[in-house]
């Protein structure tokens, strides 16, 4: 390759790294203003947690974040959790909420296990109190060990716990089942988790 081909390729690779950081920090933006403080930049979410995508983009850009449609668009599109939907013009994140909306989830049937990703320093106070939603609305299962392990390694070195769903449900627990696949469950008693060796 010529010094001027790799030039270029060099500089389209660079690009798509901007590019990339710069999409992750608009999805850190939204989760931090649709779940958490969305009056910190003066937008109001409704019940359900719906916003207009253009009241939205106005109040980022008036409060030094400007993101153009074609970025909200690709930040929704493009996320493999698929944390955002947008509908009819609006848009909310899929869970993981801090503020009172109602997302309007029916109850689901859960599988037979569900997994819940942590640390071992947490381990003590689950075993005593079981799974809490602590800030959120719901704690947050994953369908599989491989998501579940994702989730606890944001925090340190991985410990998976078994959630006997089947068993919860049967005693009468309710389970929801979010647009990105999460499971969510208002608590999750200590007798129903299946703790590593």
């Amino acid at each position: 390759m010529t010094g001027e081909g790799s030039r270029g390729a060099a500089e389209a690779a660079g690009a798509d790294m901007l590019d990339e950081r710069r999409l992750v920090k608009i999805s850190k933006y939204l989760a931090k203003h649709l779940r958490h403080q969305p009056e910190r930049i003066g937008i109001e979410l409704d019940e359900r947690g719906w916003v207009e995508v253009g009241t939205l983009l106005a109040a980022a850009a008036a409060h030094g974040f400007p993101i153009s449609r074609a970025e909200l668009e690709q930040v929704v599109a493009g996320n493999d959790k698929r944390r955002y939907a947008i509908e009819d013009g609006r848009i909310r994140a899929s869970q993981g909420h801090s503020v009172e909306v109602d997302l309007d989830l029916p109850v689901a049937e859960p599988p037979a296990f569900l997994y819940h990703g942590t640390v071992a320093g947490n381990l003590a106070v689950i075993r005593a109190e079981g799974l809490r939603p602590m800030n959120r609305h719901h704690v947050h299962l994953s369908p599989d060990r491989e998501t579940a392990t994702r989730v606890g390694a944001r925090r340190g070195k991985p410990v998976v716990l078994a959630v006997d769903a089947g068993a919860m449900r049967a005693a009468g627990h309710e389970f929801r089942l979010s647009a990105n696949g999460v499971w969510l469950a208002e608590r999750v008693p200590p007798s129903f988790i299946r703790f590593p060796g």
